[in-house]
């Protein structure tokens, strides 16, 4: 099974400490890029957030927002009153040697570290937000699986066509030889030229050969296959595939540069379409 590196993903905490609020989303990148937008009472989580992710995925550029809300009703303040107290006998200091430094006490409880929780309730907390987080990290990676399950379908939907074109491409060839052979020989008949059976059928095997046709449709058909085995692969297989767009648009192109009928050029621009499509796709694959 192939994912998408495009997903979103909320899950949303209610507990007695308040509430908090965790979304995840991605967008298609060549490596795995992570960012984190937490409280800052919370940066201490970030490297075990990372380490989930890299577990999880191999490719795409990854946003993580964690929202807190404390509850009015978490308890007793704890207030750390040796720091507290230091904090003021400097801003007492301070004011006795201005005129217009004031003492403050609601900057002196915003000072870090001075209005402390318990241990064991920063524990408990941190315990339920990586639940939280765990909870949705498998809402995410589900969403990547139902988004690249789509992909896959659109992507086999492709490789039907393009192998039903090249099928019947085989089917037409032997036909559009014959009338470039035709076409030819009529032409030398109009212009009165004299026949030279021998030359004329080295020149027209030289003419089949500088437009056969034949190599490009074999190596389309291996693409085709060596696709499919690496979609049914699943995993990280999104630059495999890619460097596969790539072969199928250079068959493509020889195809079109050797057309000697219409329905070999139209064929030829119909596949040009259908690999751009699946290009498209699997730019947001893993």
């Amino acid at each position: 099974m192939i994912h998408s590196m495009t997903a979103y993903a909320r899950h949303e905490i209610k507990a007695s400490w308040g509430n908090a609020v965790w979304e995840i989303r991605s967008v298609n990148q060549r490596y795995l890029e992570t960012y984190f937008r937490l409280p800052e009472q919370f940066r201490g989580l970030e490297g075990l957030l990372r380490d989930k992710l890299r577990q999880k995925l191999n490719r795409g550029k990854l946003e993580v927002n964690l929202k807190y809300s404390a509850s009015a009703a978490t308890g007793e303040l704890a207030i750390n009153e040796q720091l507290a107290s230091q904090l003021m006998k400097v801003a007492s200091s301070l004011a006795e040697h201005s005129s217009k430094a004031q003492l403050n006490v609601l900057d002196i409880l915003r000072w870090p570290g001075v209005m402390e929780s318990q241990e064991s309730d920063l524990d408990s907390l941190q315990a339920e937000l990586l639940a939280g987080f765990d909870a949705a990290l498998t809402d995410f990676l589900a969403g990547r699986g139902r988004e690249g399950a789509a992909i896959e379908q659109m992507l086999q939907d492709r490789l039907a066509q393009i192998a039903n074109h090249v099928s019947k491409l085989r089917q037409h060839l032997p036909q559009a030889l014959q009338w470039q052979r035709d076409k030819i020989v009529a032409r030398l008949q109009e212009i009165k030229a004299e026949l030279d059976q021998n030359r004329l059928e080295q020149e027209m095997a030289f003419l089949a050969q500088k437009s056969d046709v034949a190599e490009e449709l074999d190596r389309l058909d291996a693409h085709i296959k060596e696709t499919r085995h690496s979609i049914k692969q699943g995993g990280a297989v999104g630059r495999r595939l890619d460097f596969m767009m790539q072969e199928f648009n250079r068959e493509a192109n020889t195809l079109s540069s050797k057309a000697i009928s219409t329905e070999i050029t139209n064929t030829a621009v119909e596949l040009k379409v259908l690999i751009e499509q699946m290009r498209e796709q699997v730019q947001n694959v893993e």
